[in-house]
């Protein structure tokens, strides 16, 4: 059997200690300041210790009231973002999906009736944001090609998908200004530009530089003869062999690749297994 705290009681402790204030955590709670008084000395007689100190007129958590605070905020925190995610589940099931809105746009959209006939069973539930905001989506799994930014172990944890290269582009009719190139880069994955200079020689040269939050942005302003651009090949196909796009010096293998990160505590879900391995043959039919 749990040895566990009452736990009407221990809500209602939490809301006072984060409120600190019994009247207002009545408020929030839609209970009687009575009814919230009862349940704190109830839990109180639980711990066998009292858990505030008078303060005034008002309450100040002890060092047995802010340890057992400082418990209860963390599981309720946790209780509270698990608990929306099965919310989610449960109101709008398949697969949480996040990646670049790029990368979203420009293949995986285009490539998803292929998908969906090679695993009709499987539903996708897509996150569309920037390279920032991905973590943030508590997706099942995470689609990505620079984890610099991660932690060791979720770049441990990484499944890769397959290799990525990169090139400069530009449109066709651009002409820098005064021989000065525009290096167009994007604000959170800036390192594609070093790592591309590394292997490719000899270094092109930059008079000033513009950065986009998005790689389309930077697709577009390259397009839009505003300078060059560094971008994964098969982001921008269609433009080159359309001729909005010309790729001059060609394109890079770069060491890191197209990774899937699959969310941490939670095992992969058959739907995402078959994503995974679908991507891997799907990624590498486009890569050339």
């Amino acid at each position: 059997m749990r040895n566990l705290p009452p736990l009407s009681a221990l809500r209602a402790f939490e809301a006072i200690a984060r409120n600190g204030s019994v009247t207002r955590a009545a408020a929030e709670l839609y209970r009687t300041h009575g009814a919230l008084s009862r349940q704190l000395r109830l839990l109180q007689e639980h711990v066998g210790a009292p858990l505030f100190d008078k303060a005034g007129t008002g309450l100040q958590l002890n060092d047995a009231g802010r340890a057992l605070y400082d418990l209860a905020r963390r599981s309720f925190d946790e209780l509270e973002t698990g608990y929306a995610r099965v919310l989610r589940q449960a109101r709008d099931p398949g697969l949480h999906v996040a990646c670049s809105a790029t990368f979203a746009m420009r293949w995986l959209v285009p490539n998803l009736e292929r998908f969906y006939r090679a695993c009709p069973d499987v539903r996708l539930r897509l996150s569309m944001t920037s390279a920032r905001q991905m973590r943030g989506e508590d997706a099942d799994l995470l689609i990505a090609w620079d984890l610099s930014g991660y932690t060791q172990a979720d770049r441990e944890r990484a499944l890769k998908l397959s290799g990525v290269a990169f090139g400069p582009v530009h449109a066709p009719t651009y002409k820098p200004a005064r021989g000065q190139r525009v290096r167009i880069a994007h604000d959170y994955t800036g390192r594609a530009w070093e790592q591309w200079q590394a292997r490719d020689q000899p270094a092109l040269s930059f008079g000033r530089e513009l950065t986009f939050p998005h790689t389309h942005l930077c697709i577009e302003a390259a397009m839009a003869g505003l300078g060059v651009a560094l971008v994964e090949r098969r982001l921008v196909r269609r433009e080159l062999d359309e001729g909005t796009l010309v790729a001059p010096r060609g394109f890079v293998a770069f060491d890191d690749g197209m990774m899937a990160l699959p969310a941490p505590g939670r095992p992969l879900s058959r739907e995402g297994q078959a994503l995974v391995e679908w991507l891997r043959t799907a990624l590498t039919e486009t890569a050339g």
